[in-house]
């Protein structure tokens, strides 16, 4: 099997004297949608941002395509092929949805912004009738949508998603996690997810992982880990 696309080993994290991450070990290999659940307040966040260095990570190893990133800048690490689409979408609010595509795209440059526009706008065609509009009067689901262009923008190897299903209505979850899986099927694009809604994150997920206190403490396929009695007790509302 080929090494994994991104590896943690090790990683702890703290904010201040609280230690969110606890040793935490994580691989996810080229190809895979691989997910993060666990309760809100578990350490998802925190490893996400840890992996681009906010929080950095005060042990242990993160390493992208075999490089060390531990210790790398934040601007470094989104130029070797990682985009993340972060918790509470983030967009900027007073720019147009096309202003903040151009956003996205400044990590990559510039040279194939017209044919990245156009695959963003093949994807989501809601962004292409909203193109002129601001960010902050887009719906929810818009701006989730918006998040997720900006990071493919950049052209990432590897797709880092933070809570894409947060407050948003059924229908319009169910369309973003189509997405993301046709991402990863049609384009081959490696997935790293982290989601509170377990049953939609591990039916997509190649792979899964259950983080408790900021500790990993399941790990498995997502089918396995759908069927787990403890996941299912914890995390699927006793089964349903």
């Amino acid at each position: 099997m080929s090494a994994p696309l991104l590896s943690l080993r090790g990683v702890e994290a703290a904010y201040g004297q609280i230690v969110a991450l606890k040793g935490v070990d994580i691989d996810v290999n080229p190809g895979e949608i691989v997910t993060i659940i666990g309760a809100n307040g578990a350490g998802k966040s925190t490893l996400m941002m840890s992996i681009f260095g906010r929080p950095r990570a005060r042990a242990g190893s993160i390493l992208f395509d075999g490089a060390d990133i531990t210790h790398r800048p934040t601007h470094e690490i989104a130029r070797l092929g990682l985009a993340q689409a972060p918790e509470g979408r983030r967009i900027f609010a007073r720019m147009s949805v096309f202003e903040n595509l151009q956003m996205g795209a400044a990590v990559a440059g510039l040279a194939n912004f017209d044919a990245d526009l156009a695959r963003v706008f093949f994807i989501f065609p809601r962004l292409k009738e909203r193109r002129d509009q601001r960010g902050g009067t887009l719906s929810g689901g818009e701006q989730q949508m918006l998040a997720i262009a900006r990071a493919l923008m950049s052209r990432p190897r590897l797709l880092m998603l933070d809570e894409p299903s947060l407050g948003l209505a059924p229908l319009v979850v169910k369309q973003i996690f189509d997405v993301i899986r046709d991402l990863n099927k049609k384009e081959g694009l490696t997935v790293f997810l982290v989601e509170q809604n377990a049953f939609h994150a591990l039916k997509l997920a190649d792979r899964g992982y259950v983080m408790v206190n900021g500790a990993i403490t399941l790990a498995g396929t997502g089918r396995d880990l759908l069927a787990n009695p403890q996941v299912r007790a914890a995390y699927l509302e006793g089964g349903h």
